[in-house]
């Protein structure tokens, strides 16, 4: 048994520490392993019949699609995907949450105040794009000028981001599908880590400039400007104004500096992607830690991809701080069952081929981990995809689990700063705000050592407290937050990753 570990005293199934060759005998009963497991996979407990429920986490993931024997892996050749508890009872768990917030001593991050009381941690100018015709023109202007050398002289400004995506037009004039990319394209543009916007359209598309100064009024205006590739003259023109533009506004921008600022003033989005079996236990509970922290400073983190919460959204709805919360929460889960089903899929359509080669077997196993991210405090407010963050503490916002999606809703929704977890590894970055990235096991880290910033390996092969992991990422946060570059970052990853979540008719 020293070569499993058992989450928890209802659990089933053991998880693999270290790797065991085939012909090991885990439990020590005579049942050998046909095959090699590395860490992260699930054996046995005790002997398991067809249809009997799974637990790991004290929680069910799967039901045995045949009889298992004690000692044998159980994976996806005999563990199923089956329903789950939807006996939600809300707010239940909601004081134990209350008291779960913990009162760290006040910590202080270096940002750059804006005009709105919010806060920065880049100062980057933005180039956005209201249409897929404007595209090429902001990125190559963007290319032109960082490759020019214009910002060498301005060591307060971070970059010139271009912000290009594949809608804008062909689409309906109203509806979820509009508001998702007007919320993203403003929340882009007067992010608090923007010093300054440009935004660029065609001219004739859906996706009107002026109709979006209308709809968020003149707040967070001030610092942006706009053209059109029809009005200016054309593709070169456009591109010549559009640099003459940040040349202009460069001395300006340039002009912040940083700051010390309360941690109350960050918002951070929690992602994972690339998991394993050991996310759950290194990584998301590590971060978890990290995020009580930052909700007991004053805070907000972001926990979203709502379709890898599936299985697991009634541990967050026993901490719902209100009936509205459990409502609106209940509501989205309803609406990705409809929607997947309307699409030919299914809930359990993620695990991705890779998660289940590191270990995970359902989307409620994978779920019960990525929840862990969020801690153990209480679930203060519920947000639709890429709206403005304003609620401190743990908050939820409706987002696709695909990470790029994912975290431009975060971002347009005010997060300064994205951790991001991975077991399998990821080559993820974002801007206006750097992602960190976190591996849950030693062997990642050491594999991937420009990608990964921070490991929770060593809370395995080292004995490390969680605890102590939650501090050390939380230092990390702030050092970024301060202008630390993180390795992302370093290597120049955000550019592709900005993907507006594209709902309804592509007309």
């Amino acid at each position: 048994m020293s070569q499993l570990i058992v989450l928890h005293p209802g659990d089933n199934v053991g998880i693999v520490k270290e790797r065991l060759a085939a012909g090991s005998d885990p439990l020590g009963l005579g049942v050998a392993l046909a095959t090699p497991l590395t860490p992260g996979h699930k054996v046995a407990l005790s002997a398991i019949p067809t249809g009997a429920e799974i637990f790991k986490f004290g929680q069910i993931i799967g039901r045995a699609s045949k009889d298992i024997a004690a000692g044998e892996h159980v994976h996806t050749h005999n563990c199923a995907f089956g329903d789950h508890d939807q006996q939600y009872q809300t707010g239940a768990d909601l004081e134990r949450a209350k008291a779960a917030v913990p009162s760290p001593a006040p910590r202080t991050f270096d940002g750059y105040l804006r005009k709105d009381g919010r806060v920065g941690t880049r100062n980057f100018i933005a180039l956005c794009a209201t249409v897929n015709c404007s595209a090429t023109v902001i990125r190559r202007a963007a290319f032109e000028l960082e490759n020019s050398g214009a910002l060498d002289n301005y060591p307060n400004v971070d970059g010139i981001v271009a912000f290009a995506h594949g809608t804008g037009c062909g689409m309906a004039s109203e509806g979820r599908g509009f508001d998702i990319l007007q919320r993203v394209l403003w929340g882009h543009a007067t992010h608090p880590n923007v010093g300054a916007a440009v935004f660029v359209g065609l001219g004739c598309e859906v996706m009107q400039i002026a109709r979006m100064k209308h709809t968020f009024g003149a707040e967070g205006a001030d610092h942006f400007h706009s053209l059109t590739i029809q009005e200016t003259g054309g593709t070169r023109a456009t591109i010549a104004a559009i640099k003459a533009k940040v040349l202009e506004i460069l001395p300006e921008v340039n002009k912040a500096q940083r700051q010390p600022c309360p941690v109350s003033a960050l918002r951070i989005g929690l992602q994972c992607g690339g998991s394993d079996g050991l996310s759950g236990i290194t990584a998301n509970p590590a971060l978890g830690k990290a995020s009580d922290m930052i909700v007991g400073l004053g805070g907000t983190v972001i926990l979203s991809e709502t379709p890898e919460i599936y299985g697991a959204e009634q541990l967050l709805l026993r901490r719902a701080a209100s009936q509205k919360v459990a409502d609106d929460l209940i509501s989205c889960i309803r609406w990705w069952e409809h929607y997947t089903e309307m699409n030919g899929g299914s809930m359990d359509n993620n695990p991705s081929p890779g998660n289940k080669a590191g270990g995970l077997t359902t989307i409620l196993e994978k779920s019960l981990g990525a929840v862990a991210k969020a801690g153990s405090t209480p679930l203060t407010a519920f947000y639709d995809y890429a709206a403005q963050v304003t609620e401190p503490g743990l908050v939820f916002m409706d987002t696709p689990g695909y990470d790029p999606v994912s975290a431009t809703g975060q971002i347009a929704g005010g997060a300064q700063l994205v951790v991001f977890t991975t077991g399998r590894g990821s080559a993820f970055g974002s801007k206006p705000a750097p992602t960190i990235k976190v591996a849950t096991n030693d062997i990642l880290f050491n594999a991937m050592p420009e990608d990964m910033d921070l490991n929770t390996g060593d809370v395995l092969s080292k004995g490390i407290s969680l605890d102590a992991k939650g501090e050390e990422i939380l230092d990390m946060i702030l050092a970024v937050a301060s202008g630390q570059k993180s390795k992302s970052e370093a290597l120049g990853l955000g550019d592709n990753e900005f993907v507006p979540w594209q709902v309804g008719a592509v007309m």
